[in-house]
């Protein structure tokens, strides 16, 4: 079944629902083959080889993504494969995989969503105060993990008025932080570039990751604080990504924070097109009203066919959705992203030859739920 050719300025639930519903479905189904029972974690990656599909290592920060998202589903009247609440208080149990102020901030907001009642006891055992001080992304300040911290801070205040208050000054210098890494056309570069050299060599280019995060988070900021000047930064990042966005819908992977340019287009990740892009702009929009329907349309229908390759990036057999359409050579993206220093804004990168990456992480289809959950209800 496929997506509508435009939702136009139509309901998106109406157009889309029933491709919604399956596509939730898959994702949920999918994320079977990803964990692992005995330790009770997702794994970091599941690879396509020769021998059938294999899973790679554990990620307790791709679990949490992943419950974030089948929470979601559970909220909205769908059903999972898992039982999430045991699968939080196990992850919760041990928090000593926690390496930085954006692995704490999804602890909070994974906390928040299962447990808010206990979000001050946490707060105390993770000496949550100190964390922008202590933890060496927030020192660095990297745009995504300030985005996941300050993003765990506004879910953790929107459970009651007096964690509000009490959060109110770490979100804020969170929130100043993040924006000092945003350029004047919007974008966002990766980490501050005079903290480090590694600031120095790539500060000013953020990857994907590094605008739609930071637009989720201070939507959900300005909500959560009733800080409106966030709104405004969250809308002209989003401004800026949609205004790059590929003809076929893609949503590119490297920008310029100071040129506002696109830096490097591949790969082109699915997660990008079905997850995280929908997330971000859905946010924005129930916190401005600003409708981003087309711009999220146009990146599902990249994820069914209508992308470079032609290739209906869900593998319907195995309920998985590939992780890419990426150049067949490993360099190119590195030479993209330095040509693009020197290129004239006239003139556009050179095609070359693409190919699909047969793997998936279980954050991406956590995000997929997270973002369309809502549009599994049954109309009324």
């Amino acid at each position: 079944m496929s997506l509508r050719p435009s939702l136009g300025s139509g309901s998106l639930q109406a157009a889309v629902s029933l491709d919604i519903r399956e596509l939730n479905s898959l994702a949920a189904r999918g994320l079977v083959s990803m964990f692992d029972t005995e330790k009770q974690l997702f794994c970091h990656r599941l690879v396509r080889t020769e021998g059938g599909l294999v899973r790679e290592s554990l990620s307790p920060r791709y679990t949490i993504m992943t419950l974030l998202g089948l929470r979601e589903l559970e909220r909205n009247g769908g059903s999972t494969p898992f039982d999430t609440q045991v699968l939080y208080e196990s992850l919760a149990r041990d928090t000593s995989w926690i390496r930085g102020a954006g692995d704490l901030g999804l602890m909070v907001w994974l906390t928040a969503t299962f447990a808010p009642d206990q979000l001050s006891s946490f707060f105390r055992r993770v000496n949550l105060e100190a964390a922008l001080d202590r933890y060496a992304d927030a020192r660095q300040v990297r745009t995504t993990e300030l985005a996941w911290f300050l993003t765990g801070l506004a879910h953790a205040a929107m459970w009651s008025r007096k964690t509000a208050a009490e959060l109110t000054d770490l979100a804020v210098e969170t929130y100043h932080r993040m924006e000092q890494n945003q350029g004047e056309y919007g974008l966002f570069g990766h980490l501050a570039e005079k903290k480090s050299l590694g600031g120095v060599l790539r500060g000013r280019i953020g990857s994907f990751a590094d605008q739609i995060y930071p637009i989720y988070a201070m939507s959900k900021f300005a909500t959560a604080f009733n800080v409106k000047e966030a709104l405004g930064s969250a809308l002209a990042c989003a401004s800026a990504i949609c205004s790059a966005q590929g003809a076929l819908g893609q949503w590119w992977w490297l920008y310029d924070s100071r040129t506002g340019r696109t830096s490097s287009r591949y790969p082109v990740y699915s997660v990008h097109q079905h997850g995280m892009a929908p997330m971000g702009l859905f946010a924005l929009e129930q916190a401005t009203g600003q409708s981003f329907k087309e711009n999220i349309d146009r990146g599902l229908r990249w994820v069914y066919g209508s992308n470079e390759l032609g290739v209906d990036m869900r593998d319907l057999a195995q309920d998985l959705i590939w992780r890419c359409i990426l150049p067949r050579n490993k360099q190119t993206k590195y030479w993209d992203t330095a040509m693009s220093l020197v290129r004239s804004p006239k003139e556009s990168a050179s095609v070359v030859p693409l190919q699909v990456l047969f793997e998936e992480r279980p954050y991406e289809l956590g995000w997929l739920l997270y973002a369309f959950a809502r549009f599994n209800r049954a109309e009324g």
